[in-house]
Order: C-alpha cells, then sequence, then structure tokens
C-alpha cells in the first residue's frame, strides 16, 4: 500500500479513536469473531485494499479475504469480503473501513454510469481537482475502478492554463508561449478556451491539449471539425449523464466531470458479525 495511503489511514484511526475504543474494550478481551462486509445495493466497489490496510493498521493479526476486487460489480446482497480476528479489532476497524469503501465505491459506481454512457464513441471520461481535500489520491483510485482516467493529480503534474491565467497573461498565445519556455520538457501544456475565435489562436500554440469549456454541442462540433494535428481536445462544463454521449459524439478525446468526485452518493455497504 502506498505510504501516503496508510499515513492517512493512521490518522483516521487516531481521529476515531483517540484513546482507544472503550466500548470494545470494556466488552472483550480475547473473545474472537468473524464478520462478512455485504452490498446492500448494486453497484462498483472500489477501496477493497484500503480496507484491508485499515485492519492491517489497527491489528495485523485480523485475517482479511476478499471476494471481490475494485473494479467489480455488486449485486445487491453480494459477500465482499469477510474479517476475522479479535472481535475488539474488528470492532475498532468497521466504521473507518466502511467509510472508505463505501464513498470509494460510490465514486466508481457513478463513474462507470458515464464510461458506458459513452461506451462505442473512443471518449474517454477525466476526473477533475475537484476532490476532498486530502483524500484525492483515493477518490482518483476509485475513478480508475469504475473505467474512468485520471486527470493531472495535482497543480504540479501538467500545466493548465485556464481564463484567470489567461486575462492575467494578456492573450492565449502569450500565456502558452510563455508557460512552454518555462517548463522542463515533457510537461504537458492544456489551455482552456470559450469561443471560436480563442480556439482558432489555441490552435496556433504549442499546447498539447485544448480545452473546450462550457460550449454548446454545435460549437464543439465546429471545434472538432477544424484539423488539430497533435492536439487533444477535451470538454468540460455541465456534463450531466444525460449529455454526454451527445458531447461524446463530436468527436472529443476527453470529457471531464467534476461530478465524478463532488456529487457522489456513498454505496451502501455493511459489516455483519
Amino acid at each position: 500500500m502506498d505510504p501516503s495511503i496508510l499515513d492517512l489511514i493512521r490518522r483516521g484511526v487516531a481521529e476515531d479513536m483517540p484513546n482507544g475504543d472503550i466500548t470494545s474494550e470494556a466488552l472483550f478481551t480475547d473473545q474472537r469473531s468473524t464478520a462478512v462486509f455485504y452490498a446492500k445495493e448494486a453497484g462498483v466497489l472500489a477501496g477493497i485494499e484500503v480496507a484491508k490496510s485499515v485492519f492491517s493498521v489497527i491489528d495485523d493479526s485480523v485475517l482479511f479475504t476478499a471476494f471481490v476486487q475494485d473494479g467489480e460489480t455488486l449485486k445487491k446482497g453480494t459477500k465482499i469480503a469477510s474479517v476475522s480476528g479479535l472481535t475488539k479489532s474488528i470492532l475498532k476497524g468497521e466504521r473507518l473501513a466502511l467509510n472508505f469503501m463505501q464513498r470509494m465505491s460510490g465514486i466508481a459506481t457513478l463513474t462507470r454510469r458515464f464510461v458506458d454512457a459513452v461506451e462505442g464513441t473512443g471518449t474517454k471520461i477525466l476526473d477533475t481537482r475537484k476532490t476532498t481535500p486530502t483524500l484525492r489520491r483515493l477518490e482518483k483510485m476509485a475513478v480508475k475502478a469504475g473505467g474512468g482516467a485520471n486527470h493531472r493529480m495535482s497543480l504540479s503534474d501538467m500545466a493548465m492554463i485556464k481564463d484567470n491565467h489567461i486575462q492575467a497573461a494578456g492573450s492565449i498565445r502569450q500565456a502558452v508561449e510563455t508557460v512552454k519556455r518555462k517548463l522542463p520538457f515533457g510537461i504537458l501544456i492544456e489551455v482552456e478556451v470559450e469561443t471560436l475565435d480563442q480556439y482558432k489562436e489555441a490552435l496556433q500554440t504549442p499546447a498539447d491539449v485544448i480545452m473546450l469549456d462550457n460550449m454548446s454541442l454545435e460549437l464543439m462540433a465546429a471545434c472538432v471539425k477544424i484539423p488539430h494535428p497533435g492536439k487533444k481536445l477535451e470538454a468540460s462544463g455541465n456534463m450531466t449523464l444525460e449529455r454526454v454521449p451527445s458531447v461524446a459524439r463530436t468527436g472529443v478525446d476527453y470529457i471531464s466531470v467534476g461530478a465524478l468526485t463532488h456529487s457522489f452518493s456513498s454505496l451502501d455497504i455493511s459489516l455483519k458479525f
């Protein structure tokens, strides 16, 4: 497991029981139990290894057996995993493991719906940086489990020149060329455009990706029809499940969807002894 995720789990444990689990520790000493995680609704699983790591951090003698892996489809009633060990250790990890797995599975489930909506078009569904602070890595893992692709992980990964950058820099060309001069070789540059004129200007720059932001279907289609060799096109803004099939049919390479990580519903998962 990634050290940063293990650190996140340790902080979650410290938050949940700064002075231990006073209920479980008062009730149980060396009693042992087995419990099963199961889905209470249909969806896509994500976070199984994170849940396993929760128990290993709390008590590495707990045996965690996964029956389903990330990215697999769950039906209502599907047994996801079992945990066996000290009763108090299982109870200590129950809520934290569920919190991670329910939220990640909710993201994976919503992502799969978007991916299915554009199936056959060749367009990829991307996530954004609209994530829960400090939980981005987990949420982007969940997007991948749902069949989506990750956009940049942070501001340090690639250059994305947006409207405020352009306004401050003076023009699209000025912004892109300045960034290009100052970045190390190999770092991708993306620039946001909102009009056909801006798009045509961006085509004359060394940008690798052009984001078509909040455009109508007609305007996106017009942009796609203009030759853009060596450049990928990303559609963004107001991307709903109902709209993305039409957007994908315009021929864009990517559709970025902030809703994947800010408007999901946690999947209902339970743990029963």
